[in-house]
Formats: structure tokens, C-alpha cells, sequence
């Protein structure tokens, strides 16, 4: 049995497990985190303020820019004002992009 992903497939979209830490020195998907748990979260850093939304929009411009695809894909669907996010990326293709990152993280 491999590394538990941090994301799950569904019919046309993917939800990624996150966890965000807001007010970073950078930017950055900074790798996989396993929970206690056993549950991975996709770390990922932002320069952002976590007031307003814009934590929230900084981390779907990250995931758009590794991912390729358009920040129209991506909404937070859990933890809107919560460090730990869940993320639905609505993109047939999301599950080979999501699968290549994690082959990228891996290496």
C-alpha cells in the first residue's frame, strides 16, 4: 500500500486536502503532510492575509499555476476561514494533473 493521497477523485472533479499557513515568507506548494491520522494534506504556503477571502483566492492562484488550469475550476468547498481547506477542482482532467503533481512532490 502506497502513501495515502491528498486529494480523491470524483465523476469530473478532484477535492484536495489542504493545509494553508497564511502570511508566508513566499509562496509556495511546499509538499505532502501525513496527519496523525494517517490523512494527507497538500502543505501549501501564502503571502496572503487570511482576511476577506484573499488567503482563500492566493491558495486557488498557487493551485491553478501548478496544476494548469483555470482558477474558475477551483472553489473552497470546506474550511472557508480554517487552516486545514478542502478544495474541489471541477475539471476533467484534474485527476492527471493532481496525480502528476503528487508524482512531483514525490521525487
Amino acid at each position: 500500500m502506497g502513501r495515502p493521497a491528498f486529494f480523491r477523485a470524483g465523476d469530473g472533479h478532484a477535492d484536495l486536502f489542504l493545509r494553508v499557513t497564511p502570511n508566508a515568507s513566499r509562496n509556495a506548494i511546499e509538499g505532502v503532510e501525513i496527519r496523525d491520522d494517517g490523512q494527507a494534506r497538500l502543505r501549501v504556503r501564502v503571502t496572503a492575509q487570511p482576511e476577506k477571502g484573499k488567503a482563500n483566492k492566493a491558495v486557488v492562484a498557487i493551485l491553478s499555476k501548478a496544476l494548469h488550469l483555470p482558477k474558475s475550476a477551483f472553489a473552497v468547498v470546506a474550511g472557508d476561514t480554517a487552516r486545514d481547506k478542502t478544495v474541489r477542482v471541477e475539471a476533467s482532467e484534474a485527476e492527471a494533473a493532481l496525480a502528476g503533481l503528487a508524482k512531483d512532490l514525490a521525487d
